[in-house]
């Protein structure tokens, strides 16, 4: 899928993934996609009750060799 944006989350414990995506999405317009990488193990779920709080969309997340990498479209 394509993005706008990059975010590296990698080695950043919670919440600094979620601060720092939801600064990324700010400066985003609407309908844009935000990719995060994180290797916090919280992060799916963290990133999931994220998007139901703000409005955003998590559109995908997948898992791989320990970092998750999630796509949000920005509300």
């Amino acid at each position: 899928m394509e993005f706008q944006r990059d975010l590296d989350a990698r080695g950043l414990n919670c919440p600094l993934p979620i601060l720092k995506a939801k600064k990324a999405l700010a400066e985003m317009e609407s309908g844009q996609v935000l990719r995060i990488v994180a290797t916090d193990t919280g992060s799916v779920r963290d990133f999931q009750a994220f998007a139901k709080q703000t409005g955003n969309a998590l559109l995908a997340h997948t898992v791989e060799n320990g970092e998750f990498t999630f796509l949000m479209r920005r509300k």
